[in-house]
């Protein structure tokens, strides 16, 4: 039995893939398959832009530039699609082509008349991201960075882990990804993503994106974060390289102003903290014990998590954890063919079945759901209903097991081995994990603050969870439980069990739980919410809350 966790494969798990736009609505966050049709739409824009070309080409020399790039990558994006798109900068670039670079080429062909083109590329427009398919993409990639800890220049060089396809972000793609974030009022990443592009730029890369304008958000992201010292330097740099700016102008007069005011306050206070410096170690001390004691917050250990840190399971506690072949006290279904089961964790108890779901089976899951696939949805407390939400970025669907006999097949297999009643569970949920895509913590059971949580069921509480992993993820996607410092890790063909309430019917608040963003790859889970109803006699209740 092996526990490895993701850096105990070299880095093998980490980074999670960028949007899979697979049906359903289009939303910011749209998720793969729709994402492989833009990729097939872009390349027979590529074809039909090659062909004008090829009528025009002495007076469209830098039109034809542009499509001999784009025929080169669309060639091989298409050879390997869902390769190509689980490497978020990939994914992030096609939307940022089709949003804006495609709108530029427009309005230049629109100069002339080069109407084949021209009305193949407006009828192509109306399946083209918007504006918010690529913020959404952006934000992803920000997501991704601060999750698994990636600099700037890691992700707009391409070297994430695993990737096959690699692509290397340009000054203009840095400097969108810095006006995105600075949209948003979110200067921190305003500021790596400027002085990326600004470095790409002082490296010498080629790029319509001058040195004057890139300072000029990262000046203001650097005061925002109120460093003036470093922003009065920029400005003094922006300046030599055009003396005329006027805002530039503007701001050295104000931070040499403002240096000038703080330095005066920090001298007049200085007398003063010297006076009370005995005192203040003292105190500094104290507030350091203190924080010591304080423990994580849940964001934090949720994203140590993700990256294999924090796991907290000692070589006593692993020395516990098993592997069996386990046939549910002789279940005659299980009795010539036992599963083989896994011990991931013992508080609360994780288990993990190998070789659970055949490929053929994942195979018809997965078609029978892309079809239907929307924006995945959380239960609402107050609203008393499913609702969609900004911590959970996926893609899912619903699938019943009268639609397929592989469906009741599977449903009857997780009976079988569970030993729970199925005809109360939820339908099985399909979901696919786009760009950046993850499910923040959360408690799958209804607590008791919530007494309406699934009452329009009338089959009581969440009482178990069983989740499939219908894919292998080059990197990222872990579910993690940042309470205990458990971590899982997607394994194609297993799947992983635990109970959410105790035997008593009470809420184990242990079992909080999130998926990480998926960094390099593809992920595809499905889940089976299983009900208390019907469970009376197949899990006796105890007397003791904890039991």
């Amino acid at each position: 039995m092996t526990h490895s966790r993701i850096f105990g494969r070299p880095f093998q798990k980490l980074l999670g893939s960028l949007l899979r736009l697979c049906g359903g609505h289009r939303g910011h966050q749209a998720a793969g398959c729709q994402m492989t049709d833009l990729l097939y739409t872009e390349k027979g824009l590529v074809t039909s832009l090659k062909e004008y070309i090829r009528q025009e080409e002495n007076r469209l020399e830098q039109v034809k530039e542009w499509a001999d790039k784009l025929d080169s990558l669309t060639i091989t994006a298409t050879q390997d699609p869902e390769g190509f798109l689980g490497h978020p900068v990939n994914a992030f670039k096609l939307m940022k082509r089709l949003n804006s670079e495609w709108a530029d080429l427009e309005s230049l062909v629109l100069k002339d008349t080069a109407n084949g083109f021209i009305s193949n590329l407006t009828a192509q427009r109306q399946f083209f991201p918007t504006d918010e398919d690529q913020t959404g993409a952006a934000k992803a990639l920000l997501r991704l960075q601060d999750t698994y800890q990636l600099s700037a220049n890691t992700i707009s060089n391409g070297d994430l882990p695993g990737v096959v396809h690699k692509s290397r972000m340009t000054v203009a793609d840095c400097f969108e990804l810095g006006k995105i974030a600075y949209s948003e009022a979110d200067y921190y990443h305003t500021e790596l993503w400027m002085a990326q592009a600004l470095t790409q730029l002082d490296e010498g890369e080629e790029s319509t994106i001058d040195k004057v304008s890139v300072m000029d958000y990262l000046n203001y992201a650097i005061y925002q974060q109120g460093e003036l010292e470093r922003a009065l330097e920029l400005t003094k740099r922006m300046l030599k390289l055009d003396p005329n700016h006027q805002r530039a102008n503007g701001n050295l007069k104000y931070f040499e102003f403002q240096l000038e005011k703080q330095r005066k306050a920090e001298a007049e206070k200085k007398e003063q903290e010297d006076k009370k410096r005995e005192k203040k170690v003292l105190d500094k001390r104290e507030a350091q014990r203190k924080r010591s004691k304080d423990p994580l917050p849940e964001r934090k250990k949720y994203e140590m998590l993700c990256r294999g840190e924090g796991v907290k399971l000692t070589p006593r506690r692993q020395s516990r954890l098993f592997c069996r072949y386990f046939d549910n006290n002789r279940n005659p279904q299980l009795l010539l063919a036992p599963v083989k089961q896994e011990d991931e964790w013992d508080r609360p108890r994780i288990v993990r079945y190998h070789d659970i779901i055949s490929d053929s089976e994942i195979k018809t899951v997965k078609e029978m759901a892309k079809p239907r696939l929307k924006r995945a949805t959380v239960h609402d407390p107050i609203m008393g209903k499913l609702t969609t939400a900004h911590y959970r970025v996926s893609k899912s669907a619903w699938l019943s097991g009268y639609e397929h006999s592989t469906i009741e097949k599977i449903n009857q297999r997780i009976e079988d081995i569970t030993g729970l009643e199925m005809d109360t569970a939820e339908e099985l949920q399909v979901a696919n994990y786009g760009v950046g895509g993850q499910y923040e913590p959360h408690f799958d059971f209804g607590r008791k603050d919530e007494p309406d949580a699934f009452k329009e069921l009338g089959t009581g509480n969440r009482i178990a969870t069983w989740l499939f992993y219908m894919s292998d993820v080059s990197a990222g996607g872990a579910t993690v439980f940042p309470d205990v410092g458990a971590a899982v890790w997607p394994k194609k063909g297993t799947a992983v069990f635990w109970y959410n309430l105790f035997a008593s019917g009470e809420g184990d608040y242990s079992t909080r739980h999130a998926a990480c963003p998926v960094l390099v790859g593809n992920k595809w889970v499905s889940n089976k919410w299983i009900h208390e109803r019907g469970q009376e006699f197949r899990r006796p209740c105890e007397m003791s809350e904890n039991e």
